[in-house]
C-alpha cells in the first residue's frame, strides 16, 4: 500500500521535481504551496507519514507552519524534513525541532534515504 508524503514548497519547479520523483517510488504525494495550504491538506486528508518543508515561503513560512503544527498533539507526531536554499540546513531543522535539513538543490538518492529513514517506506 502506497504511503502519503506531504511537500509543502512555494517554488513550483521544486515542487513537481520531488513530486515526479517520489511518484517514481510509489509514494502518493499531496502538494501545497506554503504553510497556511498545508495546514488546510493535513485537516481535510489522510494524513502523511513524511512532510517535505520549505522554510522560505508567502502567507505562511515553515517556521510558523512548525509553530502551529507543534501545538496539535496529532500533527506533531508526523516527521518533518526541512528542505532550503538557507545555509546550514540540519542546524536549522534542529532549531525546529524537526527530523532532518536538507539543502537545495538536493541529491535524490539523500531524499529517498532521508525518507525512508523517516519511516515512510
Amino acid at each position: 500500500m502506497p504511503k502519503n508524503i506531504l511537500i509543502v514548497e512555494d517554488d513550483a519547479d521544486v515542487r513537481d521535481s520531488l513530486q515526479e520523483v517520489l511518484r517514481m517510488f510509489g509514494y502518493n504525494v499531496q502538494v501545497a504551496k506554503n504553510g497556511s495550504e498545508a495546514l488546510g491538506v493535513l485537516q481535510t486528508q489522510e494524513p502523511p507519514c513524511l512532510i517535505f518543508l520549505d522554510l522560505m515561503m508567502p502567507v505562511m513560512n515553515g517556521w510558523q507552519f512548525c509553530f502551529l503544527r507543534a501545538q496539535d498533539p496529532q500533527l506533531s507526531k508526523i516527521p518533518v524534513v526541512l528542505i532550503t536554499a538557507v545555509g546550514n540546513p540540519k542546524q536549522k531543522a534542529h532549531a525546529l525541532g524537526v527530523s532532518h535539513g536538507l539543502g537545495k538543490p538536493f541529491d535524490f538518492g539523500q531524499l529517498l534515504a532521508v525518507t525512508q529513514s523517516c519511516g515512510c517506506c
